[in-house]
This record gives structure tokens, C-alpha cells and sequence, in this order.
């Protein structure tokens, strides 16, 4: 298929998967990004009262991204994601339950209680395990788009990665080499303006990280990343022309977290009134006014409802799942060679 071809075939199936936003389907990116939500909330608190051991990053504000794009994702296609992967995870259809036991290192959970909050994960659902590393992503994802090239799958893969990780060597390298090799990759920036505690500016003189995908001859483009069908649209775009060969797409989502980089963070580099203006788009309230336009207010709230009652069922889920055993920690750490095994 030649390249005007490949064209032509990706803005027909772009609008079509764009188009396809409904008020049910709207009802649930609502619901979705509620459930985000609502677990960073709920498992906060149960890490304050010593139920979730390790630590806790959280992405409440970010929600309308990891929904987003993952909405125009199948099953088949694949993601990395970072040390802040509880969105990514619930949004890619990571199991709550599972997802839960893995948060209080249970053996019930997706990693067996190995990972943690910075590694959720589950390739059944296509999640690599979540990379804790800034910009560990990066370059893995082109390992995987190059895998699905070579196999000829039309499977596309998509790397979560803050701005931060855009001054990192592997952004480069990895947007270079999915560049010249024309892998199916969504690089999806999650711009929060902050790498920790350092603004973005103070680190770059680009302020847009997809300015720079000229640099590499690919398309970047800038999404509202506090709007779920924004987020969704400009996604699908991209998702179809890697999955048609175009290549590789940067997109920045302009996001914010409302919460600290960690536990310990009290945001004293942010001032209130930037909070507030933030605060006031809120993806989730924004969608739920563009809801109830439509839709009666209890259908919402017997969604918020719903909700609810999901995360406490995994919550004791994860209270009555056992530990893993000793034993277990020994699991995993070696794969067998076929026709290399031990005969000791």
C-alpha cells in the first residue's frame, strides 16, 4: 500500500472511530474515569491507615487521558506506562479486584504481589508491567512496535510518559528509531507542567513537548487533556494512522495533577490560584455537566454508585486474599530456554 494510500485509508477510518461517541458511550468514559478516581481516593486513605505497604503515586486530573486514549485501543494492542499507572491500568482494563491485591502485595494480584503501585500490569489485557523508571518506557515500547512490524499484526502500541521524560536521552532515541522504522507507536505526553517539583519551563525552552516531533519527521499534535472527547478524538487519530503504516504519532495531552508527586509532597511550588484554575476543569465535572444535559441526574448518581460498590468489593477482596508464600519469590526470575533445560 503506498503512502498516500495508507493516507487516505487512516482518515477513513478515523472518522469513523471518531464518530462513534454516544451518550451511553459517554456515560461510561464517565463511569471510567470516575472509577480512576475514586480508587486513587480510596486507596490513599487505606495507605494512611497502614493497609497498603510500599508507596502511592497518584494521577487524580490526569483521568481524561488515560481513558481517552485508551477508549480507542482493542484488547490486542499494547501499552507501557510509568511510576503513576493506576489510570493507565484500570483504563486498559486491568481487573479491579486484581489490580487491588497487587496495591496491598497480595498474591491475587496482577503481578502476584510482586510490583506494587509503580508496577501494575497484565499482558492479557496487553499492560507490560508498569516501568517506575522516568523514560523507561520509551524505548521498551519500540522493542514492542517493532515486534508487532516483523509479525505483520496490525497491533499498535502506546507509551504513557510525563513531559519530564522528554529531556531524557530514551525519549529521543525511542522516537527516533520508531521514526525511521515507521513503527505502529502513540508516544501519549502526559504534560502535568511539573517533573516532581521542577516546572517544565525551567527545563526546556520548547514549552510544547510535541513541537519537538519534527525533529524526528513524525507528527506531533497538542490535545486539552482535561476533556475525555478531546483526548479521545486526537487519540483516535493517531491510533488509526499507526495502525495503517503511516508511522510513529506524538501527542501531548495539557494535563495536571491535582495531587503532590507523592505521599510526601505538599505542593508548596504551586500556588493556589494556578490549583484553582486547574481545579475549575476537572474532567470528570466537565463531563458530568455535558451529561446532564441529557441525562437525569440519578442516572449519574446511580453510576457514581456503582462505583462505589465495585471498589468495595475489591477492597475486601484484597483484605481476604492471602500473602504470597516464601517460595513464591523465586517464581518468575527465570525463563526456560527450549531445548536448554537443567538435567541437574
Amino acid at each position: 500500500m503506498s503512502d498516500g494510500a495508507r493516507a487516505g485509508r487512516a482518515e477513513l477510518d478515523s472518522a469513523q472511530l471518531t464518530a462513534d461517541v454516544d451518550a451511553t458511550h459517554e456515560l461510561d468514559l464517565y463511569r471510567r474515569m470516575q472509577l480512576i478516581r475514586r480508587f486513587e481516593e480510596r486507596v490513599y486513605l487505606l495507605y494512611l491507615q497502614g493497609e497498603i505497604p510500599g508507596t502511592l503515586h497518584q494521577s487524580q486530573g490526569q483521568e481524561a487521558v488515560a481513558v481517552g486514549v485508551c477508549d480507542v485501543l482493542r484488547r490486542t494492542d499494547w501499552i507501557t506506562s510509568t511510576h503513576r499507572p493506576h489510570g493507565h491500568a484500570l483504563a486498559k482494563g486491568v481487573d479491579l479486584r486484581a489490580a487491588m491485591a497487587e496495591l496491598f502485595g497480595k498474591a491475587t494480584g496482577c503481578c502476584g504481589g510482586k510490583g506494587g503501585s509503580m508496577h501494575l500490569g497484565d499482558p492479557s489485557v496487553g499492560m507490560l508491567p508498569a516501568i517506575a523508571i522516568v523514560g523507561g518506557g520509551n524505548t521498551v515500547v519500540t522493542g514492542l512496535g517493532l515486534a508487532f512490524k516483523l509479525t505483520r499484526t496490525d497491533q499498535v502500541a502506546v507509551c504513557f510518559f510525563g513531559e519530564g521524560a522528554s529531556n531524557e536521552g530514551a525519549f529521543h532515541e525511542g522516537l527516533n528509531f520508531a521514526a525511521v522504522q515507521h513503527l505502529p507507536i502513540v508516544f501519549a505526553c502526559e504534560n502535568n507542567l511539573y517533573g516532581a517539583s521542577t516546572p517544565f519551563h525551567q527545563v526546556s525552552l520548547v514549552p510544547d513537548v510535541a513541537s519537538r516531533a519534527g525533529a524526528y519527521g513524525v507528527r506531533g499534535e497538542i490535545v486539552d487533556g482535561m476533556d475525555v472527547l478531546a483526548v479521545r478524538e486526537s487519540a483516535g487519530r493517531a491510533v488509526v494512522e499507526a495502525r495503517a503504516g503511516v508511522g510513529p504519532v506524538l501527542l501531548e495531552c495539557k494535563t495536571y495533577r491535582f495531587a503532590g508527586h507523592s505521599r510526601g509532597d505538599v505542593k508548596g511550588y504551586r500556588s493556589r490560584e494556578e490549583e484553582a484554575e486547574w481545579t475549575a476543569r476537572d474532567p470528570i465535572v466537565r463531563l458530568r455537566e455535558r451529561l446532564a444535559v441529557t441525562l437525569d441526574e440519578r442516572v449519574l448518581d446511580a453510576t457514581d454508585a456503582q462505583v462505589e460498590a465495585a471498589l468495595d468489593d475489591a477492597i475486601e477482596f484484597a483484605r481476604q486474599s492471602p500473602l504470597p508464600r516464601a517460595e513464591d519469590a523465586l517464581t518468575g526470575a527465570y525463563a526456560t530456554v527450549i531445548g536448554m533445560e537443567s538435567t541437574s
